[in-house]
């Protein structure tokens, strides 16, 4: 079975001018892995390339496959994912997956960057002080969840108040209110992290439906996570669609 032409010319633009060394070792799983990949995912799913990317990063983050991702972030470039949203991606898994995990990436990054010539740092993104950042955190879980939110940082038992708010000023302050990405791809690539890492279906069932309130219907959550069966396997993508159905009928 040799690999079809399809997937031969995603690689080449993924990778171009590169031989994998599968290709050498592992012949016949890489053929049929190229092909479903970059073939018959590709063509079924029909997301737009930066959106695909974006999200397979973020899926890598979430399911920790930093060998891959490694690969990846330069066929990101390649379609067109700027460094400044590579970083975002980066920087934003930090409060959902913590920085014992992401730490790995982030040097990734760097490196590849460098590698690239690209200098860094990059140009600064963040929009809030620590004056604002709780106020501007709030706002953002009010514009993405509802008015709902309104107050939440002071909400909740005395004893766990603090985590609500480091929440608003932390998550959302910190992160929600940079540059670089709109809430939409952020909440999509929140949705990324939490579907790949499993064990996390409350929040997961909560940032679907938050995706879809920005816009995001169930069926791209759908292509979502089709896109990225490759990487992260059939029981998280099983998961993650039986969360995404969950919130479509609360909606």
């Amino acid at each position: 079975m040799a690999a079809t032409e399809k997937a031969r010319q995603y690689y080449d633009k993924m990778f171009p001018g590169c031989r994998s060394e599968f290709g050498e070792t592992d012949p016949e799983f890489i053929e049929r892995f190229d092909n479903f990949a970059f073939d018959e995912v590709v063509s079924e799913v029909r997301l737009d390339s930066r959106t695909a990317m974006m999200s397979t990063l973020a899926m890598l983050l979430g399911c920790q496959g930093v060998d891959e991702f490694r690969d990846m972030v330069p066929a990101a470039l390649n379609f067109g994912v700027t460094p400044v949203e590579v970083k975002e991606i980066v920087y934003q898994a930090v409060a959902y997956l913590g920085m014992g995990r992401v730490y790995p990436f982030l040097r990734a990054v760097n490196e590849i960057l460098t590698e690239r010539g690209i200098r860094l740092p990059l140009e600064p993104q963040a929009t809030t002080t620590e004056e604002d950042r709780l106020q501007a955190g709030e706002q953002a879980q009010v514009d993405i969840f509802g008015e709902r939110m309104r107050g939440f940082a002071r909400s909740g038992p005395e004893e766990s108040r603090h985590i609500n708010r480091w929440l608003s000023d932390n998550c959302f302050g910190d992160y929600y209110t940079r540059k670089g990405l709109d809430y939409r791809q952020r909440e999509m690539i929140t949705f990324c992290f939490l579907a790949a890492q499993g064990g996390c279906e409350p929040q997961l069932i909560s940032h679907a439906a938050a995706n879809m309130r920005l816009g995001s219907d169930k069926g791209f959550l759908i292509r979502i996570i089709s896109q990225n069966i490759p990487f992260i396997g059939y029981p998280r993508s099983l998961n993650a669609l039986r969360c995404v159905n969950e919130a479509a009928g609360q909606a």
